[in-house]
């Protein structure tokens, strides 16, 4: 199992160009023997020609877009959610950099004790569980409407 290990680099501006670093950090923490495959979301700075030549460049990583609203996303914000419970709180920052300052502190302390989420349910769990979602939908959109 993977040791649940988070690379971060907090950046004011989201472009090509801080993808970019965010990449090379990632290129330069992952030891060279390992496939580097990322999910990402389908923001354009992740697919411009800068981007493209880097991939090119660094073949081991592979990129997934995920679609809009996919539960892979919900595993990334449920790290995120602890964030402030566990570490910003109601507290006040009085800056962009105290923020940065806090995620930088959040992520060190994580991966001196890293806990990788771990999928529960398998695809076809998941699946059953969509199907029963759609008949209910289909069914209450075709019963009858009271007076």
């Amino acid at each position: 199992m993977t040791p649940g290990k988070v690379i971060g680099s907090p950046h004011a501006r989201h472009r090509a160009t801080e993808f970019e670093k965010f990449l090379d950090r990632i290129d330069t923490e992952v030891p060279d023997h390992l496939e580097v495959p990322l999910i990402l979301d389908n923001d354009a700075t992740h697919e411009t020609p800068a981007i493209e030549r880097w991939l090119i460049r660094h073949p081991r990583f592979h990129l997934h877009f995920i679609p809009t609203s996919s539960s892979w996303l919900n595993i990334v914000e449920r790290w995120f959610g602890e964030l402030p419970m566990k570490k910003i709180g109601r507290d006040t920052q009085s800056s962009v950099r105290a923020v940065e300052r806090d995620l930088e502190a959040w992520i060190a302390r994580w991966n001196d004790e890293p806990r990788p989420y771990v999928w529960v349910k398998t695809a076809d769990q998941t699946l059953d569980s969509l199907a029963r979602h759609c008949e209910r939908v289909s069914a209450a959109a075709s019963a009858p409407s009271r007076p």
